[in-house]
């Protein structure tokens, strides 16, 4: 299951057009003269290997011969991918810890905390973290980079996670997340502050969620072949009314879920510069201290409140709830005031 991707790093995409005096140029030859190609300190060697893997096309049409000879007019794109990071460390990182045994341990997440090393993020993620923690006994299930991981929240929310400490415990976690409460007993509800007060007390999205066709970093609603089900139920908690507070229980767990449905349906979460970005004009219609506190959030107002699913050795139902950490209280309090 993938609760959230803002880690996930697009290839690198190199494009150019051969120009006449270029003609019969051998294509390594040619990429290794280009400056963007040698700005990115990819060796002749470095291109050779992405060609033959197949990350290059003239056109159309791939190509895995190095030593072929371009022609005037051909398009040439490649596609880079992000270096791979380095095996994670142990890190002496505090941890919030809401329960611990031998299987397995939930933690409730900080706002900006990475929850594995990524692009970008080698250093200073929940794993390096765990690691220090735990040391060898988390699972390897989820391989060096990701031990023990079975969901994710992005980065910029806050909450309950719970992580596998041995594979029994992973499979076990793995098959829970797969099957989305739907049979096995998972409950995971957020609480989301979001522009404007639904007409209803309650309601369902279910929308696809994929790729955004041009903005390959975002999510989007799209239609039933390009995406993957998605099903996200809300319920109204407080209104303040130019926004209000509601709760969010996933069916499913797409990348970025609650963040893209309450978009969809006019409601984007506060501070949402990704999804939200059109409503910055909403902030205007709070009272000054309610707009201050909103300025400087500086993430989308999103905590995962509560977290229950039966011990995947021990069957015992476990249910944990954390409070809105601060940063979000204090929202809470603004809007309330006015």
């Amino acid at each position: 299951m993938r609760e959230a991707d803002d880690e996930t790093i697009e290839d690198i995409l190199f494009a150019f057009e051969v120009p006449p005096e270029a003609a019969g140029t051998r294509l390594d030859r040619f990429l290794a003269e280009r400056p963007e190609i040698v700005a990115a300190s990819l060796s002749r060697t470095r291109l050779k290997a992405l060609i033959e893997d197949g990350r290059l096309t003239i056109g159309p049409a791939p190509t895995r011969d190095a030593a072929r000879k371009l022609a005037a007019g051909d398009r040439v794109s490649l596609a880079v991918p992000p270096p791979e990071p380095p095996e994670p460390q142990p890190e002496n990182i505090p941890l919030d810890i809401r329960f611990e045994d031998a299987h397995l341990i939930v933690v409730d997440k900080p706002a900006g905390l990475v929850v594995h090393p990524a692009h970008g993020h080698e250093t200073g993620t929940l794993v390096n973290a765990l690691l220090g923690h735990c040391g060898d006994s988390l699972s390897g299930i989820g391989g060096v980079k990701k031990p023990g991981i079975v969901h994710r929240i992005d980065k910029d929310t806050s909450g309950l996670l719970v992580v596998a400490k041995t594979d029994a415990a992973h499979r076990g976690l793995s098959r829970l997340f797969e099957d989305h409460g739907r049979s096995l007993g998972l409950m995971r509800e957020y609480l989301a502050f979001v522009w404007g007060v639904p007409e209803r007390a309650r309601g369902t999205v279910e929308a696809p969620i994929g790729r955004h066709a041009i903005q390959r970093e975002r999510m989007a609603v799209v239609s039933e072949e390009r995406g993957r089900e998605a099903i996200t139920h809300w319920e109204l908690i407080e209104s303040f009314g130019v926004a209000s507070l509601v709760a969010c229980r996933l069916e499913t767990g797409r990348t970025h879920q609650i963040r893209v449905h309450m978009a969809h349906i006019g409601h984007p979460l506060i501070g949402d510069a990704t999804y939200g970005a059109g409503f910055k004009t909403k902030t205007a219609l709070l009272a000054p201290a309610a707009r201050a506190v909103v300025e400087a959030l500086g993430r989308q107002a999103l905590h995962a409140a509560t977290l229950g699913f039966p011990h995947p050795a021990t069957r015992e139902e476990l249910l944990f709830e954390s409070e809105l950490p601060a940063d979000l209280m204090g929202l809470r309090e603004a809007l309330a005031g006015g």
